[in-house]
């Protein structure tokens, strides 16, 4: 599917506002001390990163959310990313950002391109039984 069907211009114009990213920051903050209190910081990132996509998925396609097929999907997404953080080994070390974005970003496309199909194939018109 072509980026100008999964990525629309309306989701270009998103921004957060400034009390959002004051929400952002004390929630990354919380939920790291969090980890450190159990001992596994080295979680920390993989978790924060993939919820926020998770989150960013779906805040533009927030529309959608009167679908249960939406939410199903999603569910299952994010039962995906469940393995990916358990089970490979993950570092503590600084990891500079121009590393890491590419990896959340398409992640983030993904989930908007399974949307899109899921969306393409549970909208799909009903063909009358003859």
């Amino acid at each position: 599917m072509p980026v100008a069907k999964v990525i629309t211009a309306k989701d270009r114009q998103v921004r957060l506002p400034w009390w959002g990213v004051l929400c952002v920051i004390s929630g990354t903050v919380l939920l790291g001390l969090l980890f450190i209190y159990f001992g596994r910081f080295d979680l920390a990132r993989p978790s924060l990163i993939s919820a926020g996509m998770i989150a960013i998925a779906i805040a533009l396609r927030w529309k959608l959310r009167r679908y249960v097929w939406f939410w199903i999907t999603m569910t299952i997404l994010a039962a995906l990313h469940l393995p990916m953080i358990v089970f490979i080994p993950w570092t503590t070390k600084w990891i500079p950002a121009v590393l890491i974005a590419p990896v959340g970003m398409a992640d983030l496309y993904a989930m908007l391109w399974i949307l899109s199909v899921v969306g393409n194939f549970m909208e799909r018109p009903k063909t009358p039984a003859e």
